[in-house]
């Protein structure tokens, strides 16, 4: 058989076999893909979900109505759960593809019925964080475009589950890992958030006063306009009009976000405050608290 016609049987053969785990969401006049990643439990890419607490899921010409769980634009998930099971298998789980791999967009149109879209892998990084603060575990980014497919499967070229498809900033198109699905699905179910980590300070970022530069090590910093009477920062006597420096690695004035220090795994624990104030440089113990509401 022709090399590219076996090609083309393959890919179409990994559309059909993850077929079941795509369904659409209705959306209005808009509709997108989800994840069927269980019997009663879809994921979506939380961005295209809007105000809506409530869905119609479409499958195979099947329809059934699903209710918001929970939503974390962080990481860009959203949970619905169904009133009814539907049938499906979530295909496996995969490695981290390599660039210059193909993968394979499955969606479905307005009835369920599946949809294919074919890419290239553009580029492969590690572990990152979102504009928002979230933790995504890998950066997959691809050559395609997104429509009503956003939120659906990606595929490897063996069928296996890279993950989510995701539209980002400047419309690239990115990949949810599986594996941060993983981490989110159940926090999600269970509180309908993910919690994060809080100090309880309002900032205003400031340069450093160039005589105190050579003391704080550093040009720019962010200045306390703000406390909240019983957060962390307070308590540890953190005090308005204070510039801050650093907390543990993370120093301001950098390209990262203060977020990827305050994540949810390091509610409870101490952070070092590092600060300027009346000239003097301090260094201040400070216990992660965790954020109020969503």
């Amino acid at each position: 058989m022709d090399p590219i016609a076996q090609l083309s049987d393959a890919l179409a053969d990994r559309v059909e076999a993850a077929g079941q785990a795509a369904v659409c969401l209705r959306l209005g006049s808009r509709p997108r893909a989800g994840i069927l990643w269980r019997p009663d439990v879809v994921v979506t890419s939380e961005q295209v979900v809007g105000e809506r607490d409530s869905v119609i899921v479409a499958q195979a010409g099947q329809e059934v109505v699903a209710r918001l769980a929970g939503r974390d634009p962080a990481t860009n998930v959203a949970v619905f759960r169904l009133e009814t099971p539907l049938p499906g298998v979530l295909p496996a789980m995969a490695a981290t593809p390599r660039v210059g791999s193909l993968a394979v967009l499955v969606g479905a149109n307005e009835s369920g019925a599946p949809t294919g879209r074919l890419a290239m892998v553009h580029e492969v990084g590690p572990e990152w964080h979102s504009l928002a603060g979230g933790r995504i575990e890998a950066l997959i980014r691809l050559d395609a475009r997104l429509g009503a497919d956003e939120g659906g499967l990606v595929l490897d070229p063996s069928g296996a589950l890279l993950g989510m498809s995701t539209a980002g900033p400047h419309r690239r198109v990115l990949v949810i890992p599986a594996a941060t699905i993983v981490r989110v699905v159940d926090p999600l179910l269970a509180h309908g958030h993910i919690e994060r980590g809080w100090l309880g300070v309002g900032l205003q970022p400031v340069p450093v006063p160039e005589g105190l530069r050579p003391l704080a090590g550093q040009a720019r910093g962010a200045m306390v306009l703000s406390l909240v009477a019983d957060g962390p920062a307070a308590a540890a006597g953190v005090m308005a009009g204070d510039i801050l420096l650093a907390v543990d690695e993370f120093a301001f004035g950098q390209n990262r976000r203060l977020s990827t220090v305050l994540r949810p795994e390091r509610i409870g624990e101490r952070a070092d405050i590092r600060l300027l104030r009346a000239g003097e440089a301090k260094t201040v113990p400070v216990v992660i608290g965790t954020r109020p509401g969503r």
